[in-house]
């Protein structure tokens, strides 16, 4: 094999939109973003993952609520 037609191999970009759902949701739980971090947040997830990540969250959140209301009010 020629030296010169050595195909040159670019690293591609992994996506991790489930992952970039995940911090933009709990992000959203704290009320703390940066503009540009959203407006990027917003090219690399779907919809559909926000959403399914926000109702898991919130199901999360009043689940442990009731754990800790129950956990103080035991006697």
């Amino acid at each position: 094999m020629n030296p010169d037609q050595v195909d040159a191999v670019t690293p591609v970009a992994v996506r991790r939109p489930f992952w970039r759902s995940i911090v933009a949701v709990s992000w959203s739980f704290i009320g703390i973003r940066k503009n540009s971090e959203f407006q990027e947040d917003l090219s690399h997830i779907t919809p559909l993952h926000i959403l399914g990540v926000g109702l898991v969250a919130g199901l999360l959140f009043v689940a442990g609520l009731i754990v800790l209301v129950n956990l103080v009010v035991a006697k």
